[in-house]
């Protein structure tokens, strides 16, 4: 009996000191994705949107969404190509066409979860030299820039709010918290914050389970 007892307390320090699982943290932001205009896949850009000089005939995307990294960004919807999106804009000498796709997100992207505008295609005829950034300027404002020039608000939206970073406690794409890189991060502060069980209660009810063994023990003691 002594030793059963003493294989519930190893349990209950297992069971009690094991902590909910923590899910990665996640920011809330503008992705920008660059593809050819044959329409072939996404690929996360390498530059932003600044630095980026896309080719006459190329396709530009930005996607609100809740991602943990670049690895899981969200990609743009929709499967037009450039021929589609710009079918109405005549080529000019010393001008490109970008076709530039924008998808607000969903409703589970969004800090107040309204549904958000519906996805767009805008056709951008800028200058030979233009960049992704200008290309977007030309079809899409008003554009929201931070101080790092991290591109916040596309057509005004979201009204408030850039690269916002959600709590790890909780699946980032269903239940994004706090306000982001203003502090307002949705973590809780302080020891046990996590939900678990304090040392305290831990110890007191191992102490209540050592206990009962020791009396065991001794009554058996006794018989003998």
């Amino acid at each position: 009996m002594a030793r059963l007892l003493l294989v519930v307390v190893v349990g209950l320090f297992a069971a009690l000191g094991a902590g909910p699982a923590q899910a990665a943290d996640g920011y809330r932001y503008w992705s920008f994705w660059q593809r050819g205009g044959d329409g072939g896949s996404w690929a996360y850009a390498t530059q932003g949107p600044s630095s980026a000089r896309p080719d006459d005939g190329d396709m530009i995307g930005f996607r609100f969404a809740v991602s943990e990294d670049s690895n899981d960004a969200t990609r743009p919807r929709g499967m037009a190509d450039f021929a589609a999106v710009c079918a109405d804009t005549p080529a000019t000498d010393g001008a490109k066409r970008v076709a530039v796709v924008i998808d607000f997100g969903t409703a589970a992207d969004a800090a107040d979860h309204r549904t958000p505008p519906a996805p767009r295609t805008e056709c951008a005829r800028v200058g030979a030299d233009a960049s992704a950034g200008e290309a977007l300027a030309a079809v899409a404002k008003p554009l929201r820039y931070n101080s790092a020039a991290l591109l916040c608000a596309i057509s005004g939206y979201p009204e408030s709010g850039c690269g916002d970073k959600m709590s790890g406690s909780v699946d980032a794409h269903a239940a994004p918290k706090g306000d982001g890189k203003d502090g307002g991060d949705g973590k809780a502060d302080g020891d046990g914050a996590s939900g678990g069980p304090s040392a305290g209660l831990i110890g007191g009810l191992a102490g209540v389970v050592l206990l009962g063994a020791a009396a065991v023990w001794q009554a058996r003691r006794r018989r003998v």
